[in-house]
């Protein structure tokens, strides 16, 4: 067999059905994808690679996906911390968005945010923003995968005056990028209180009609399920079901106030939660019940949300935050053993994006987004249980090789197409405008 590149590695999580741990084996790569995934000893006879790499004490996993982001607002981390979530946005971050955001804000904090995933693992994210087409061009550019969402609010801002605005821009995103092959597009309406019921339909027929995901916030407070049935008489996920909404398509982040009842309408309708533990706990919005929603098979996604609410863009911590806290939760230690929480934060991210197909494990057939992590570290030794160190003990420093299609994009811990130093002095420019404001 011919290989454009043949990694070994020490060890192997694949993330497949049968959540094996691979000792002492290697992925063959081919124009960008995997060709197989086989004992060291048996690829060192049977493959011939133009270049192979020894990976000793590292762990190679799939790219992380992290499955909620809105990362050009990497440039208001930390800028109002503390607060509760209304408090938050309608105070310091909706004014600050519509004095600043714009094309430029976006590029910059985009840059910002990819160089930050990179560094941790992030191959893949699913993203929520104002100029989502200059989101998808950077991203491009960099070579990262990311779902792009067609950002819809009620209220006009700088980027759209309308929620038919908004579509409209939406669609012309999705026909740019209906063919690329590392940008997907979804519909990302921002919540049921911010956008009319009219324009959620509108929504649900279109995404129906081009087979795209709908990336929501939902059921992110107890404020907001008071105020939907204040104002309307129901839940906003019954709100949300009445129209359609709620099914294969439908990836709700926070989740955190949940029936048994809609966790049961979550399952039967295939329907997929993206879990924010760190935000939500910054937040305090409340604790999304992650270990009952597995149990009665609703697929969990993990995401970060913004560097804005969390404030970080670090997958591995929050795979470690949400196993932690699905414990505590549940009063039970078994509940999402690292393996599980891997599992979030890959194939299950994945499939909640609608990219099951492509990437989420590392098996034959599929891109080769890929992940090196170096456990030989102090803080990772020694190693009885290879997940069990990635979820529980890993750091980012830790990250040292990423792969996004066969192409490698971190190469012994650095970016090796990014301006490290110039997304930096963006960035800390953007600190002065934005703080003259504040």
């Amino acid at each position: 067999m011919q290989a454009e590149l043949l990694i070994h590695a020490q060890w192997v999580l694949p993330v497949d059905r049968e959540d094996r741990q691979l000792t002492d084996h290697a992925v063959a790569i081919a124009d960008g994808r995997i060709l197989a995934v086989l004992p060291s000893a048996e690829a060192r006879d049977s493959i011939t690679a133009q270049r192979v790499i020894e990976l000793p004490g590292h762990l190679l996993i799939p790219g992380l996906v992290n499955a909620h982001t809105h990362a050009a607002m990497a440039l208001m981390r930390g800028l109002a911390d503390d607060l509760p979530l209304m408090t938050w946005l309608s105070d310091h971050i909706w004014p600050a968005e519509k004095r600043w955001v714009d094309p430029s804000f976006v590029a910059d904090g985009t840059r910002l945010a990819a160089l930050e995933m990179l560094s941790g693992g992030v191959t893949c994210f699913n993203d929520m923003y104002f100029f989502p087409e200059v989101t998808a061009q950077v991203t491009a550019e960099i070579g990262m995968r990311a779902v792009i969402g067609m950002i819809v609010v009620d209220f006009p801002t700088g980027y759209a005056a309308s929620a038919d605005d908004y579509i409209a821009k939406g669609l012309a995103l999705f026909d740019s990028y209906r063919d690329h092959p590392l940008i997907r597009t979804a519909f990302a309406p921002h919540s049921t209180y911010a956008v009319s019921i009219g324009a959620l339909q509108r929504i649900q027929t279109l995404a129906a009609e081009l087979e795209i995901q709908t990336h929501i916030h939902l059921h992110e407070t107890k404020q907001e399920i008071v105020q939907s049935l204040r104002e309307h008489g129901e839940r906003p996920l019954a709100r949300l079901d009445a129209i359609g909404l709620v099914g294969p398509g439908l990836a709700a982040v926070h989740m955190t106030q949940l029936l048994d009842e809609e966790i049961a309408l979550l399952a039967r309708t295939g329907a997929h939660v993206v879990h924010a533990p760190e935000s939500n706990l910054k937040l305090a919005s409340g604790f999304c019940e992650v270990a009952k929603l597995l149990d009665a098979g609703v697929n969990v996604a993990l995401g970060t949300d913004g560097a804005a609410s969390n404030n970080d863009l670090n997958m591995l911590l929050e795979m470690r935050t949400a196993a932690l806290l699905a414990k505590g939760v549940s009063g039970s230690a078994a509940a999402v053993p690292a393996s599980t929480a891997l599992r979030m934060a890959t194939i299950n991210g994945a499939r909640a994006l609608g990219l099951e197909e492509e990437i989420g494990s590392l098996e034959p057939g599929k891109s080769a987004d890929l992940v090196a992590v170096d456990l030989r570290d102090w803080n990772s030794q020694p190693v009885y249980n290879a997940v069990s160190q990635l979820v529980y003990t890993a750091s980012r420093h830790q990250v040292r090789q990423v792969w996004v299609r066969g192409h490698q994009l971190i190469r012994d811990g650095l970016p090796t197409g990014l301006d490290s130093a110039g997304i930096i002095a963006a960035a800390q420019a953007w600190r002065d405008r934005l703080a003259s404001t504040e």
